[in-house]
């Protein structure tokens, strides 16, 4: 199989937040909106690109609001601004279940 040209068409290399944002919307499967940082082949594939621990950038562009990251088993789940699911397994497991979620507040009064 031949190897695929990172970036067709452009002499210099994609900027990390281009190349992370590239991933993710090129390696995800079927209907998931994120992609595994290490079964994807992403990890591997940053660190060939530009020689350097894609865990780190990964966490700077998180933290500048540029993705966002779900910690998983082996890894870490990336996805673009505000496609990731929210952090609360419990809220969305009554939303699976077909439960309404009760607010704290409701609960007071």
């Amino acid at each position: 199989m031949a190897e695929r040209n990172f970036n067709p068409g452009r002499k210099e290399k994609l900027s990390v937040e281009e190349f992370v944002h590239l991933a993710i919307k090129s390696l995800r499967l079927g209907e998931f909106k994120g992609i595994h940082s290490v079964y994807s082949g992403f990890n591997e594939a940053f660190k060939k690109y530009f020689g350097q621990d894609p865990v780190q950038a990964t966490n700077r562009l998180a933290e500048e609001n540029k993705i966002e990251i779900r910690p998983i088993k082996g890894g870490v789940l990336l996805y673009l601004p505000g496609e990731a699911p929210s952090q609360s397994r419990g809220d969305e497991a009554l939303k699976k279940m077909g439960l309404a979620v009760v607010e704290k507040s409701a609960q007071a009064g």
